[in-house]
């Protein structure tokens, strides 16, 4: 499946709020060829705290006074956001399962250039 079938899968989010996609964790642990199991996978998926930024509803970073420097993120961005936070959601396509979230635009605490190197405490 292309990104573009896959971007006219994925629902637009409405007013402020923002749609995430949650990177896949690493199938083995850095370095060695020990493989985390797929329960342990998928409950860091959901407790993930970096997303990539797919779509901003129309109305995020608009509110003049709450975000008077402009926008505090852009489509294409990797973002850290807490835990567990916005509504999950995932979607199957035949390349498999992939986790989303769709977000408060002031749920964004920073920008970050590469999710590689951040991990959640």
């Amino acid at each position: 499946m292309t990104n573009e079938e896959l971007m006219k899968l994925l629902p637009d989010p409405q007013g402020y709020r923002i749609l995430i996609a949650i990177p896949k964790k690493d199938e083995t642990f850095k370095d060695s060829q020990i493989v985390i199991a797929e329960s342990t996978r998928q409950k860091e998926e959901i407790a993930s705290i970096v997303g990539l930024v797919m779509k901003l509803g129309p109305q995020a970073y608009k509110d003049p006074e709450k975000f008077p420097d402009g926008a505090w993120c852009d489509e294409g961005d990797f973002i850290i956001m807490r835990s567990y936070s916005g509504t999950r959601f995932k979607v199957t396509t035949p390349e498999g399962d992939q986790e989303f979230r769709i977000i408060n635009d002031d749920t964004v605490e920073a920008v970050i250039a590469d999710p590689r190197v951040v991990t959640r405490l």
